[in-house]
């Protein structure tokens, strides 16, 4: 009907937007029809300083990400894009949008400028954005929760009921606590998704900027009923907080509101046409599941380093219930008009890649060579095609998958991962298929904690890198929820949703159910359980849960 509405009531000529995704390690530039969905032309750029290892510490959980990454990595993602297209298809694109990882904030002067981008603290890392996968600051979520307890203050009964290191709040206590001349020089802070808006648009005071409802109500506990947490409150954290807050928000809004034009200075530097409409951006899972075409009861995994699991539900549905464990319900943060839910692992496909590195690290030792680049290359390869000749068993060695602490229910970064049921006979494949197993676990025990909160799931949609490129773990995963699992075809399913949004901004469509139906993506492939295997995990997953009980005691 939609595609019908804009044939007929809009204009013919082409018009294309942009959906701009800034993932972990890189920026990807995806250029989409209006009309139809189709991506047109892509750019990928990787962040230089970020592939070089600089300014994180993995044995501190330090990660950090230099504001010029994301400037230099964007400026070229776009103009590889664009230089697909002839110079009236350039001409022809009349919007775009962001999104980001999140919780992704630095602390900023008093013209939102990040630190990092001022010579005296171009190379001291906490001046540069805090990664969402940054967990230095524990012991500051720990001190945000006992504060909201002992205040009995509601700021978190739409948070889930924990407050996350891996949220604004935490980094910034962090940093003030630990680096006194940042804390002295911070007027304010920015999640990467606003930044990215405001530079384009020209905005990034402060206090004018506009800032994304997602993010705010997602990671920063802002609710309309209280906005940003009081004064009292955050001076009772460090005063230095009390001190932003004039500098920081009271409003948010949903993506899809036009933000502002594309100022001439980043037109010239994009190869973009001026003015055309930026988008209020969000968080790249939110994005993610636009793309593939969220709806009520359709649960969407964004399977990647980490997962985000996001949902949407009808305001009538929800009512006033707050659903405790999760990672926060936002009107609006997914679908403007809808309670967004986000919930999610902190580890995932990084899982894998630290037994790459267990089982990597004698290479070291070896001089380089075809030989030793070949092994680098196919290991996971290997280990799955081995893991895959085996079937799971009652007797099979179980993990549990807290190697970057939980995320979802109830976030705590301060448990610690296992492996059990090893023997003299286990073998790294068993292991391996142990680790994919539990990432698995991880994401049923997910989606019974939503089901038992009363939130309904009729389908789940799978999105990202390892839905695309490892049947195995996404076979593994349908067998374990006992539930088919759809992949959505868009290899850049963020960016799509990204695109629908900068559609919306633009004025191509009246809103985001329009831009969706004209726009999104069709299922590529589908997982179905296996039953006999579902039998076997059943007994399994039960000594999973033993293991997580016996993970929160020993810390």
């Amino acid at each position: 009907m939609y595609t019908r509405l804009y044939r007929n009531q809009m204009e013919t000529k082409e018009k294309y937007v942009i959906g701009l995704d800034f993932g972990t390690d890189s920026c990807r530039a995806l250029v989409v029809d209006v009309r139809d969905g189709a991506e047109k032309a892509t750019g990928v750029c990787f962040y230089p300083r970020w592939k070089n290892g600089l300014y994180c510490d993995a044995q501190a959980n330090r990660y950090r990400q230099h504001p010029m990454d994301y400037v230099e990595a964007m400026t070229e993602a776009v103009r590889e894009a664009i230089s697909h297209l002839s110079p009236a298809e350039v001409a022809a694109i009349c919007g775009m949008c962001f999104d980001t990882t999140g919780s992704t904030p630095a602390l900023t002067d008093a013209n939102g400028t990040p630190l990092a981008l001022l010579p005296e603290f171009a190379e001291d890392p906490d001046a540069m954005f805090i990664l969402w996968k940054d967990h230095t600051a524990v012991r500051e979520a720990e001190q945000i929760n006992a504060l909201v307890k002992e205040s009995g203050l509601d700021y978190l009964m739409y948070e889930g009921g924990t407050y996350s290191s891996e949220w604004v709040w935490s980094k910034v206590l962090h940093v003030i606590n630990t680096n006194a001349k940042i804390s002295a020089a911070a007027c304010s802070w920015v999640e990467h998704c606003d930044w990215m808006t405001g530079l384009m648009t020209g905005n990034t005071q402060p206090e004018s900027m506009y800032r994304s409802r997602c993010a705010a109500g997602h990671k920063a506990m802002w609710h309309e009923r209280w906005g940003l947490p009081s004064a009292d409150f955050l001076r009772k954290l460090h005063p230095r907080l009390a001190d932003m807050l004039p500098r920081l928000y009271t409003e948010t809004h949903t993506s899809g509101v036009r933000a502002g034009g594309l100022t001439a200075e980043w037109a010239v530097r994009v190869g973009l046409p001026v003015g055309i409409a930026v988008s209020v951006g969000a968080i790249d899972a939110h994005m993610g599941a636009v793309g593939a075409s969220v709806a009520p009861g359709v649960l969407t995994r964004i399977i990647g380093t980490s997962t985000c699991d996001i949902m949407v539900a009808a305001k009538e549905e929800i009512g006033d219930r707050c659903i405790p464990g999760i990672c926060g319900q936002v009107d609006g943060s997914v679908l403007p008009g809808y309670i967004g839910f986000e919930a999610g692992q902190s580890a995932f496909g990084d899982i894998y890649a630290w037994f790459k590195q267990v089982l990597s690290w004698p290479l070291q030792f070896i001089p380089d060579g075809e030989a030793k680049q070949r092994i680098q290359r196919d290991m996971l390869v290997e280990l799955t095609r081995a893991a895959q000749l085996s079937e799971p068993s009652l007797t099979s060695v179980v993990a549990l998958d807290w190697m970057n602490g939980r995320r979802t229910p109830d976030a705590d970064q301060n448990v610690k991962g296992m492996i059990a049921g090893l023997t003299l006979g286990s073998s790294a494949p068993d292991i391996y298929r142990a680790l994919v197993e539990a990432t698995a676990f991880g994401s049923r025990r997910i989606a019974e904690h939503m089901q038992a909160q009363g939130l309904r799931i009729d389908s789940v949609n799978a999105i990202g890198g390892i839905s695309k490129k490892a049947p195995f773990v996404m076979q593994t995963l349908a067998d374990v929820m006992n539930m088919p699992i759809r992949v959505i075809r868009s290899e850049q399913a963020c960016a799509l949703g990204a695109a629908m949004f900068a559609a919306v901004a633009a004025g191509v469509y009246g809103n985001i159910s329009e831009a969706i139906a004209c726009m999104g993506s069709d299922v590529e492939a589908e997982y179905k359980p296996d039953p006999a295997r579902v039998k076997v995990y059943e007994g399994l997953y039960e000594k999973y849960l033993e293991l997580t009980k016996s993970a929160n005691r020993v810390r």
